[in-house]
This record gives C-alpha cells, sequence and structure tokens, in this order.
C-alpha cells in the first residue's frame, strides 16, 4: 500500500493554526468508486481511505509506516511568504509585491 506523510496546512477560514503542526499519514490509492443507481450517491468498499493517522513528528510518521513495510512518499511543509507588518506599508510606493 501506498501512503503519503505530509503537514498539512493552516485551514484558510481560521485564524488560529490547529492541527496544523502534527504529521498525516494517509493512503493514497485510489479506490474505486462506485455510483449508487437509486440515490445517485458515490461510494466505495475501500475503507482505506477513511483512515488518516495523526503524529507528533516527522520521524515518528515514518517509523510507523517502515514497522508495517508501508510504501510511503513524504511531502516537505510549505513555508508562509512573509507579511508586510505596517498598515501603512501597503500604500508605499517602493512596496515589495
Amino acid at each position: 500500500m501506498d501512503v503519503r506523510i505530509y503537514q498539512p496546512g493552516k485551514t484558510p477560514t481560521q485564524s488560529g493554526r490547529a492541527h496544523s503542526q502534527d504529521w498525516v499519514l494517509e493512503s493514497r490509492r485510489p479506490g474505486r468508486k462506485v455510483l449508487d443507481p437509486l440515490m445517485g450517491w458515490t461510494g466505495s468498499s475501500d475503507t482505506s481511505q477513511q483512515v488518516c493517522l495523526r503524529f507528533d513528528s516527522r520521524e515518528d510518521a515514518v517509523a510507523y509506516a517502515t514497522r508495517y513495510h508501508l510504501s510511503y512518499v513524504v511531502e516537505e511543509p510549505h513555508k508562509p511568504r512573509p507579511r508586510i507588518k505596517s498598515y501603512s506599508d501597503n500604500f508605499s510606493y517602493n512596496r515589495v509585491r
């Protein structure tokens, strides 16, 4: 089974950084989707996509994947862009974009 190990970004609708410091291990293999003829919902019998494991550090997630012989890919977290610190800098002529 292929798994992906990554550190999720900050939620764009919230100002806090809750759950963005954890490392997440989730399945990468897409299961076959089945269309329900009566309701029109899509479903799958593959429950591995519902499992999302959280770890305190990257090393813990990699150790878990190697212990259970899972092939994994580690995605490095994105660095946030630096912000303008002063409100008046928004109207500066020499503003860096």
